[in-house]
């Protein structure tokens, strides 16, 4: 069975460093959960106005305000088909600053409507978010995020720009140092830099079923609207 991934870049995949198409060809018929730990050199965000932003993101495992270097980084990938029958792989990211831990949590699905992966951000769906997919020159993913609709109950709009980010992300295999690579930043186009992180991480898989998963895996709701 291909991945949401491998749908998503078709023949392209195969340009991918092995290591990344590893790691991004997890489905929900192989079994194999990705599990990685390493380190951010320097997580940032922009400048003031960007705090209340922030700060409403840490309500739903989005984004959050603090900063720092050397931050341990944590990162859990499962793959299962969600209560409406989707091949759906999540992102729980967690980042253990030295007074508590912050999490960035996403949920992915490939849309055949929409011909790209959408990603919906923090733990209930409310935003979902066009992601295209490359190949880096460095044999990494880089990935672009693009249009952002807002979903709570019956409401449903496209997200303004103007209140939103773009995210640009490169994930790569470091051969030299033997270890995965990562760098996001997310930007908006009238307030600047928001937010972004950069560092290293190691990974290793194993088995699980599904009913092993841990339940902060899963979203508290799930939203069919894409």
């Amino acid at each position: 069975m291909q991945s949401i991934y491998q749908q998503h870049l078709g023949e392209r995949f195969q340009d991918l460093h092995p290591k990344i198409q590893e790691r991004f060809a997890i489905n929900s018929q192989d079994g194999i959960c990705a599990f990685g730990r390493g380190v951010m050199e320097e997580i940032w965000h922009g400048r003031w106005y960007t705090l209340p932003f922030l700060r409403i993101g840490t309500l739903r495992n989005i984004m959050f305000p603090e900063i720092g270097k050397s931050v341990a980084f944590t990162i859990e990938n499962y793959a299962w088909r969600d209560s409406f029958g989707r091949e759906t792989v999540s992102w729980i990211r967690s980042f253990h600053f030295p007074k508590r831990s912050r999490r960035f949590d996403a949920t992915m699905i490939y849309s055949d409507e929409r011909e790209c992966i959408v990603d919906y951000l923090g733990n209930q769906q409310h935003l979902a978010v066009d992601i295209h997919m490359s190949v880096a020159e460095n044999g990494g993913v880089a990935i672009k995020s693009g249009e952002q609709r807002f979903y709570f109950r019956r409401m449903g709009f496209r997200y303004p720009m103007f209140f939103s980010g773009v995210a640009e992300v490169c994930e790569w295999y470091d051969d030299d140092a033997d270890c995965f690579r990562i760098k996001v930043s997310v930007g908006n186009p009238y307030w600047g830099p928001l937010f972004g992180y950069r560092g290293s991480f190691q990974v290793e898989y194993q088995s699980l079923d599904e009913r092993q998963f841990p339940s902060h895996v899963f979203p508290l709701k799930e939203e069919i609207r894409e």
